[in-house]
């Protein structure tokens, strides 16, 4: 870690795209507020490791900034404040809404030493209160070739495992204009590939006038910034999508043809017992019907191994469903009880079968990748680099090209071979 004496925070992200959003977010209202010399740590409460690693950089940050301030802020700072308040390493403590005002940073900004008690050093508001998202202007993003837009936040459903709604909130949207200007402005920044992010995307629009849905947002953005070149959704619950997000699959080139599923299983019962609101037939279908209108289609999945009361037959069910469904790039995530959730009062699977089924979806998982790499050879893929000659396919697959080219440029590559996890390819010829 770089040394943050005189200069602009260190900002450690960890979790989703969201974040990420709200990472650069909180570089402006930082540097609004004249912060320097801190740490801030924007974490994620998803699972109790991603806790657990938040807490180490912390350790770590300190070690290596003995003089720095550190906040931490996020969707584990907003769920368990008191986890970090008790740190010493921790000068203050931030919820998900107070981390996006400049407000919350000036105290730090004059040096002074800040706060007396644990009150003073944990901003924290019940942010089951907030009944809106506002749409925060980013015009570029530190060393990414992508842009990233937050159209949506929160959520209002409670599945039994999840924390993330009392660490987000209830569903809010951001209007479709300033989305629409958000875009337009990030495309005339420069950037080739706008990536839509959200807590629940499939829910946008419902608290909108009118309620739009999120098929009508996809299409809007296409038709009125005509001079985007790349579109792509972060993640999806299938059993939401709309006639209009059908459509821009069906119809618009510039969308991307890859969408990322949060399936969670393949079994029913389990799906039940989680309170999901699709079956397994339905994710099934879904992907069929997805590829008669994009045969190009690539699914990722977010997939749970090891739920309460999953048993043998249970779990083959959802290893099953990552080739019933096609999918290529997994999410595995060995079930982690989330302390207040449901799912962390049912019987529990034994954690060592936990790891065991995890590992056996993620060798799926590198089957079907596999098979995906195999027929990508000898076609032709835009890659958007990302760095040096390190890339991603229209299908967000990661490629290897044999040339160092600038990041965020889009070149035509032919795809020579694989190593397992990679696509290789000779570039051809620069398209922007």
């Amino acid at each position: 870690m770089s040394d943050t004496s005189s200069s602009r925070p260190d900002i450690l992200t960890f979790g989703c795209r969201l974040n990420a959003v709200e990472s650069e977010t909180i570089r402006q209202m930082t540097d609004e507020a004249g912060l320097q010399n801190a740490v801030i740590v924007n974490t994620c409460a998803v699972t109790a490791e991603a806790v657990r690693q938040a807490r180490q950089s912390i350790r770590r940050a300190r070690r290596d900034n003995p003089a720095a301030r550190i906040i931490v802020t996020g969707c584990a700072a907003q769920t368990e404040p008191e986890t970090f308040a008790q740190m010493a390493e921790v000068d203050l403590v931030l919820g998900n809404a107070e981390k996006l005002k400049a407000d919350s940073y000036r105290p730090l900004s004059s040096g002074a030493p800040f706060g007396i008690g644990e009150t003073e050093k944990v901003r924290v508001n019940d942010i089951m209160e907030l009944t809106e998202t506002g749409a925060h202007l980013v015009e570029g993003f530190e060393g990414r070739a992508r842009a990233f837009v937050q159209v949506q936040n929160g959520c209002d459903h409670r599945c039994t495992f999840c924390i993330i709604p009392y660490g987000r909130g209830p569903s809010r949207s951001v209007p479709m204009g300033a989305v629409v200007e958000q875009v337009r402005t990030l495309v005339q920044s420069g950037y080739g590939e706008v990536v839509l992010t959200g807590v629940d995307l499939t829910s946008y629009g419902g608290d909108l006038p009118g309620a739009p849905r999120f098929g009508t947002l996809v299409r809007a953005i296409l038709r009125h910034v005509p001079e985007l070149g790349r579109l792509r959704i972060s993640s999806i619950d299938s059993v939401e999508a709309d006639d209009d997000l059908m459509r821009a699959i069906a119809e618009e080139e510039r969308l991307m043809p890859h969408l990322h599923l949060s399936l969670q299983a393949g079994d029913d019962m389990i799906l039940k017992r989680m309170k999901r609101r699709h079956s397994r037939r339905q994710s099934v279908d879904f992907c069929a019907e997805v590829r008669r209108l994009r045969p190009d289609m690539i699914f990722g999945a977010d997939l749970i191994a090891g739920f309460p009361t999953e048993t043998d037959e249970m779990f083959e069910n959802t290893r099953k469903i990552v080739e019933d469904c096609g999918l290529t790039h997994l999410h595995v995530f060995p079930f982690s009880p989330r302390k207040g959730t449901p799912a962390a009062r049912m019987p529990q699977v034994d954690r060592r079968l936990v790891k065991e089924r995890a590992a056996w979806l993620r060798a799926e998982g590198e089957r079907a990748l596999a098979l995906h790499l195999d027929a990508e050879v000898g076609r032709d893929r835009m890659v958007l680099v990302e760095k040096d000659a390190d890339g991603r396919t229209e299908q967000f697959t990661a490629t290897r090209l044999d040339r160092v080219l600038p990041s965020g440029s889009i070149v035509r590559a032919r795809v020579t071979g694989h190593d397992g996890r990679r696509l290789a390819a000779d570039v051809e010829m620069a398209a922007a």
